[in-house]
C-alpha cells in the first residue's frame, strides 16, 4: 500500500493542513486508517513522518480534527518552532508517529507510574535519509526512551527505516550505540533540554534515562495499539479526540469516502508559503 498527501492552506500559517490519501486516491486518517503493521510477522511497523530531520516546524497529527491532518502546533497564539540548542539543528532524526497507537491518558503505566500523553506513540528514525513531511515509511524498532513530560508518559521509540542501506545492521539498541556512537547520548540530551529556550526546566525520564531494548519497545508499541483499538471501537472515552476514519470497518466512527472528501474540500486551497521567521535560525546555548 502506498500513500500520498494533499496540502491545504499556506505553509507556515495556522491554516496549513496536510491530508492523506491511500493508493486508490481516497482520503484517509493517518491516525486511524494506516495499518500499524507493514509486516506483522517480522514486527515491521508503519510510521508517519511529521517532522523531517534538521527542520524546526513542530508539525503533528491533529488528533482532535476530522481526518487528523498534519498541522503546525500553536502555543500562545504563535506557530511553534523547536529551538536550535547548540550543537543541534532542529530535530536530529526524522520524527513522527506510529499509526493505530494511542497513549491512553486514563492508563497509568506500571513502569513509569505515569499516564499516557493522549497521542499516538512517537518515533525517532535514525536512518540516513532525510524524509519528507507526510512520508509513510516502514520501520524496524530498536529500543525506546521513556520521557516524562509534565507528568505524562511520552515514549520515544528509536527506529530505523527498513529502506535504509544500513538497516540490516541495526537490530537492537546496542547496535545503535555501537554503529552510531554518540547518537543515543545526543538524543537523551536533546529531549532533556529542548524546552529550555521556553524557560522550562529539564525534562525527566523513567529508568534514569536508560534506553530500553528492542523487545521492551515492541511490547510497548503493541500495548498502545490495544489502547487504540478500544478508542476507535468506542470502548473507552475518546475525550476530544476525533476518531473519524474510512477503513476501520467495525468502528462506529467509520465514514464514507464522500464525507472524507468533503472535509478536505472545505479546507482552504493550497497556496504560497509564508516566510519562516528569521528567529528560527537562532542557536541557543545552555548553561547549568
Amino acid at each position: 500500500m502506498s500513500y500520498s498527501i494533499e496540502q491545504r492552506g499556506r505553509p507556515n500559517t495556522p491554516d496549513y493542513r496536510v491530508y492523506f490519501k491511500n493508493s486508490e486516491g481516497k482520503h484517509i486518517s493517518p491516525f486511524h486508517d494506516i495499518p500499524i503493521y507493514a509486516d506483522e510477522a517480522e514486527n515491521i511497523f508503519h510510521a508517519v513522518v511529521e517532522i523531517p530531520r534538521w527542520t524546526n516546524a513542530k508539525m503533528e497529527i491533529a488528533t482532535k480534527d476530522a481526518l487528523n491532518p498534519l498541522i503546525q502546533d500553536v502555543k500562545k497564539g504563535n506557530l511553534r518552532y523547536v529551538a536550535n540548542l547548540f550543537p543541534h539543528k532542529g530535530y536530529i532524526w526524522n520524527y513522527g508517529a506510529i499509526p493505530q497507537t494511542w497513549e491512553d491518558p486514563g492508563h497509568k503505566d506500571g513502569d513509569t507510574r505515569c499516564c499516557g500523553d493522549n497521542d499516538p506513540i512517537d518515533i525517532c528514525d535514525i536512518g540516513n535519509k532525510v524524509c519528507s513531511r507526510g512520508e509513510v515509511i516502514r520501520i524496524k524498532v530498536l529500543g525506546t526512551l521513556a520521557l516524562i513530560d509534565e507528568g505524562e508518559t511520552d515514549w520515544k521509540v528509536i527506529v530505523i527505516n527498513t529502506e535504509d542501506p544500513e538497516a540490516a545492521d541495526f537490530n537492537s539498541i546496542d547496535d545503535v550505540r555501537r554503529l552510531k556512537p554518540g547518537y543515543l547520548e545526543a538524543t537523551l540530551d536533546w529531549f532533556k533540554r529542548y524546552k529550555f529556550p521556553d524557560g522550562k526546566p529539564e525534562n525527566q525520564f523513567a529508568f534514569n534515562g536508560e534506553f530500553k531494548d528492542r523487545d521492551f519497545a515492541i511490547e510497548t508499541v503493541k500495548s498502545t495499539h490495544e489502547f487504540w483499538k478500544a478508542l476507535v471501537s468506542k470502548k473507552t472515552d475518546a475525550g476530544g479526540l476525533n476518531c473519524m476514519n474510512t477503513c476501520v470497518l467495525d468502528s462506529p466512527f467509520l465514514c464514507s469516502s464522500g464525507d472524507a472528501k468533503a472535509i478536505v474540500d472545505a479546507a482552504g486551497a493550497f497556496g504560497a508559503e509564508e516566510c519562516i521567521p528569521s528567529s528560527v535560525d537562532k542557536s541557543f546555548f545552555y548553561e547549568k
